[in-house]
């Protein structure tokens, strides 16, 4: 099965410098629970995600090979890696055409248009988009990104833990939401050459990790939840399960009832608005402890410093400034 190494970060650090905002790590309040909480505000990076350092990254290798195309790139995604393809496109001087599920959120859609490119939507969910985006590209010649299975759009997203561990040299832990694998997998990486624990974080209905460790390989699972239009990848990539199978490495599962809860506290508490997908590391922490399952949520240890990654804020935030309603999750 592929691995990524840490070696494949460190050149990704190397080659985006200068080309994505470094990351800010905040000092949060636990709530009087006996451990040390950061907070990594990634959902400052360039197009609202953490996506931009994997997309510049995969788009600054392919120039230095001579490798872009007079096609230009595309891109099947849930929105995120859409937006950060478009926009290192742009800065790059190259077309991007962008399939997304028809699902995909609206402010996401018009991101896109806005950074100049090509939107086609596609089918439901992330699957049907990505095949579309593969015969486009062997109809083309465009050069096919993806949104988290390449080892370059994994090594870029390890950039961040590297960035993380600077700010806190410490840390013991950090906690990240998984989808198909590309951050996850790179910043387990880079956490395990510095010698620090990752929490990888997915929602009960869109487990892609959880089935492919339960099942010793890469396996496709029903998508249902809050956070799929980010967390929603039907499968997780080889070299998201064999970072998994790592030590230092331990996989949860959340409800999305608890990523509602996390995602508005953060509006509440810190008057962040972020997506559901960065509520799901968060909810792996604040979530209630009745009647959780095996292998939901994480109890840190006494002392433990943690780092939550919070990965993005391409989201409606109007639902965030009305009043819950009666029956929501509190």
């Amino acid at each position: 099965m592929p691995t990524l190494a840490y070696a494949d970060v460190k050149t990704a650090t190397d080659r985006i410098g200068g080309h994505i905002r470094p990351v800010t790590v905040t000092p949060a309040d636990p709530g009087g629970e006996p451990y040390e909480l950061h907070l990594a505000l990634e959902l400052l990076q360039h197009t609202g995600s953490f996506k931009a350092r994997g997309a510049q990254n995969f788009l600054l290798a392919h120039r230095e090979e001579g490798t872009l195309p007079a096609a230009g790139i595309t891109i099947a995604s849930g929105g995120n890696a859409g937006l950060a393809c478009a926009w290192s496109a742009r800065r790059q001087g190259v077309t991007a055409t962008v399939f997304l599920p028809a699902t995909a959120p609206q402010v996401k859609v018009d991101r896109l248009r806005g950074y100049g490119a090509d939107v086609r939507l596609v089918g439901t969910e992330y699957a049907e988009a990505l095949a579309a985006c593969e015969a486009f590209a062997a109809d083309t010649g465009a050069l096919a990104s993806h949104a988290y299975d390449h080892p370059l759009i994994a090594a870029g997203a390890g950039t961040l833990l590297d960035e993380i561990h600077q700010r806190i040299p410490d840390l013991d832990t950090v906690v990240v939401a998984v989808g198909g694998g590309g951050l996850f997998t790179g910043v387990a990486t880079a956490a395990r050459h510095h010698g620090i624990r990752t929490v990888a974080v997915e929602p009960e209905n869109c487990r892609a990790l959880d089935a492919a460790l339960r099942a010793g390989h890469p396996v496709d699972v029903t998508v249902d939840s809050v956070a799929a239009d980010s967390l929603g990848a039907r499968r997780a990539t080889p070299l998201a399960v064999r970072a998994a199978q790592q030590d230092g490495v331990h996989t949860v599962l959340v409800k999305d009832a608890d990523i509602v809860h996390a995602r508005r506290a953060l509006w509440d508490d810190r008057r962040l608005a972020v997506e559901h997908a960065a509520a799901t590391a968060l909810a792996a922490l604040i979530a209630p402890d009745e009647a959780r399952p095996a292998r939901a949520g994480y109890r840190p240890a006494p002392g433990e410093k943690i780092c939550v990654v919070l990965c993005g804020a391409n989201t409606d935030p109007t639902d965030l400034t009305q009043p819950p309603t009666a029956d929501a999750p509190r």
